[in-house]
């Protein structure tokens, strides 16, 4: 599985509908996990956290608006963008679905083009380093476009993997990454791995970011992980 893939996690009952958006999803270039049930749903967020859902209202055992209101409610979940779909289109649905937190609000039936559309806004917003964007934190850039860094406009020499996890770290400066995060962002939920595996890369985008002067950029959260500054 390619690192930095976002994942999406996509919750519809209804087969066709679901079957059509995860093959866009993954044309997109999207991890697409599934769920059909708002229990099922809070059950995958629980454990593979998504960078967006796709959630629908009417669906079994959990409706798709408390759905909605427990992510936002977690931590770890609240900054996830949430895409409600609905064949509900009153004003005051929207409002109420917009209310519980969801970001986007689709009325059904939509066009496919017009919600990967929006899959990608949000995506831009939420993951920049998976569309191409220049990510910029003090003296330090990445261009996840051209696969290039600078420091003080000298260019970083790094591996694939301190790429990656340097653009993961400028997603989010301050952001305390745990060693288990990064593993997964990094390398992927489907590849097992020891935890120093972190360290041992980590010091290796120390040593390079280093190397162009400055200090090291890099915090050890004792007991936690990284972040960046």
């Amino acid at each position: 599985m390619a690192a930095l893939q976002p994942t999406v996690l996509l919750v519809e009952d209804e087969p066709a509908q679901r079957e059509i958006l995860a093959y866009n999803l993954e044309a997109e270039g999207l991890r697409v996990t599934q769920a059909t049930t708002g229990d099922e749903a809070l059950l995958l967020a629980e454990e593979q956290v998504p960078d967006l859902v796709i959630l629908d209202w009417m669906i079994p055992g959990v409706s798709g608006i408390e759905v909605c209101r427990r992510l936002k409610l977690r931590p770890e979940t609240r900054e996830i963008p949430v895409i409600m779909l609905s064949a509900r289109g009153e004003e005051s649905d929207r409002v109420r679905g917009l209310e519980t937190g969801a970001d986007d609000y689709v009325v059904k039936p939509y066009s496919v083009a017009e919600m990967m559309a929006r899959v990608r806004a949000h995506l831009r917003r939420s993951r920049p380093a998976t569309v191409g964007a220049t990510l910029e934190y003090q003296d330090i850039a990445v261009d996840t476009e051209t696969h290039r860094a600078t420091r003080n406009d000298q260019e970083l020499r790094l591996g694939p993997t301190e790429f990656k996890l340097l653009a993961t770290f400028m997603e989010k400066p301050g952001r305390v990454w745990t060693r288990e995060q990064l593993l997964d962002r990094v390398w992927g939920r489907d590849i097992y791995l020891d935890t120093r595996t972190v360290d041992v890369h980590v010091g290796r985008l120390r040593k390079a970011l280093c190397k162009c002067g400055g200090e090291d950029p890099i915090r050890t959260v004792r007991g936690t992980g990284y972040a960046l500054g």
